[in-house]
């Protein structure tokens, strides 16, 4: 009996032990935390069976490789500051009135200590307003890549290097469509970034961006964060979107930044943030990829402007209804609803209702996956397209035209002085344009500009007004513009020939005097 009850004690005091011994285990962290396991092969009641994820993280390691990526990079980071010299009238005798404070931040007048120093004898006065953004050196003899926003209608190009060395640079060329510029500075042996491959990127991985964020003084600031998604579209900041989504902090003046990845290697230009309303980051930021940054790029140095190639039909997307309408398996791929007369889709035989799913084997998620990939394959080359049709699938040989709102080489340096004189800005139609204003069969430049009290003002000309001819001789083009009123002396009468919508008329005016 006795040894019965000594046995019953050891189990018990065992028993309290294993207990006791859990506890402790599990408070200090000694014990798996995880979802219940059947007894049978280990696998989860609950969740995914497969193995947990190694996350052991050397810590002093990711601490020295962001610390050594930005040692590299910065260098290679520049900072641009842009000037557009901004002439108006002074307003006596109500000089007084109209330089309160109030007024002229309501009515956002200038400034008097952004003004030029003294007063012009025509009346007028200048001002200078200026822009702030950042560049990223990608040739060692001085070739910058920013964004075309950063140095739109600029008149003076400030680059200011690591080194705090000042150049002033030259736009090669400009691609408003994807809102990437080129600009060049006359130096040598420069850091030029190591550039990646923007296709190989993954969600989840780190990041940095590096700029210059609201002023010179934050001048390489450098931010990290993770890729938050990529293929980003339809934010309407350019005509060709396919962003890199990340939560780095980028602010204003980060626009034409790099973003570049724990290897040092750029894989995208920082462009755009979603800011709440505000001015700040609230952690959603744009950068374009570097691969198509780097195309477009290498086209600007070498021809001066973009080619794209052209198929030439309408497309859409496909939602689910339209899927099963379609007999198709899924909502992937782009559907044909016009193909235009004489195309090279025309021409080989694509068909309404068509839905375009690969080129040349690689998938076309949706419509505007398809228009960045057609947009990116060089003029005259053939492509074969995986084609739906009637529920079949087909390949068709396709032979890519040149897209018809290609921008010929015009340079964009300097401004002419006489469009200043006249007080307004010129562009080359596009298709955007000739479609928004109604130019659809006209040819000339549209006024993107008219400065309050110009002569041009006063004559009547406004934005969206074209400009057919000048002195009788036929525009088409910015280069024809400037040709022509460059030409044009002082007092001589300038003759033009204009259209207003679907009305043609007439102005003419001497040029003005400097």
């Amino acid at each position: 009996m006795r040894s019965n009850k000594l046995i019953l004690i050891v189990i018990g005091a065992v028993f309290v032990g294993v207990i006791a011994g859990l506890i402790f285990a599990s408070n200090m962290n000694w014990t798996h935390v995880g979802f219940a396991e059947d007894n049978e092969a280990g696998k989860s009641v609950l969740g995914s069976e497969r193995s947990p994820l190694n996350t052991t993280i050397d810590v002093a390691a990711l601490d020295n490789a962001f610390v050594q990526v930005a040692k590299d990079v910065k260098p290679s980071v520049v900072t641009i500051t842009s000037a557009r010299i901004i002439k108006y009238r002074r307003m006596n005798p109500f000089s007084d009135f109209f330089q309160d404070d109030f007024f002229r931040r309501f009515f956002e007048m200038p400034d008097n200590r952004r003004r030029d120093e003294g007063q012009r004898d025509d009346g007028t006065e200048e001002y200078r307003q200026q822009g702030l953004g950042s560049g990223v050196i990608i040739s060692e003899d001085g070739y910058i890549i920013t964004n075309n926003h950063v140095i739109k209608d600029a008149d003076e190009i400030t680059v200011l290097t690591i080194d705090n060395k000042e150049y002033t640079a030259k736009i090669v060329g400009t691609d408003a469509k994807t809102d990437v510029a080129v600009i060049k500075i006359e130096a040598k042996n420069l850091p030029a970034a190591r550039l990646g491959d923007s296709d190989k990127v993954e969600v989840g991985q780190w990041v940095l961006a590096i700029g210059n964020p609201f002023s010179r003084e934050l001048e390489h600031t450098v931010t990290h964060g993770i890729v938050s998604a990529k293929g980003r579209s339809s934010f309407q900041l350019a005509e060709y979107e396919d962003f890199i989504q990340t939560d780095a902090a980028i602010n204003p003046g980060n626009s034409g930044g790099a973003l570049v990845n724990l290897r040092g290697e750029l894989i995208g230009i920082n462009t755009a943030i979603v800011s709440g309303g505000g001015s700040g980051n609230v952690g959603i930021g744009f950068a374009i990829p570097v691969n198509m940054a780097r195309h477009v790029m290498e086209m600007l140095i070498e021809k001066g402007h973009v080619v794209r190639g052209w198929l030439g039909v309408m497309i859409q997307g496909i939602d689910d209804e339209m899927a099963q309408a379609l007999g198709l398996e899924s909502s992937k791929g782009a559907l044909v609803s016009q193909v235009l007369e004489d195309s090279p889709a025309a021409k080989a035989g694509l068909k309404v209702e068509d839905v375009i799913t690969a080129i040349d084997g690689k998938e076309v998620e949706d419509a505007s996956r398809l228009s960045l990939m057609i947009a990116s394959i060089e003029p005259d080359t053939r492509v074969q397209l995986t084609v739906i049709r009637n529920g079949e699938s087909q390949t068709v040989t396709v032979r890519l035209g040149e897209h018809p709102d290609t921008e010929r080489s015009e340079p964009v340096a300097e401004k002419p002085k006489s469009t200043e004189k006249i007080g307004i800005r010129v562009e080359n139609l596009t298709s955007a344009t000739r479609s928004e204003y109604g130019y659809e069969d006209d040819e000339g430049v549209l006024v993107t500009y008219v400065k309050s009290g110009s002569i041009a003002f006063r004559e009547g000309i406004r934005t969206g007004d074209l400009i057919k001819a000048i002195n009788r001789e036929m525009i088409t083009s910015v280069n024809d513009f400037n040709k022509v009123i460059n030409d044009i002396e002082e007092d001589e009468i300038i003759f033009m020939r204009l259209k207003k919508g679907k009305d043609h008329y007439y102005v003419s005016f001497k040029m003005p005097k400097e």
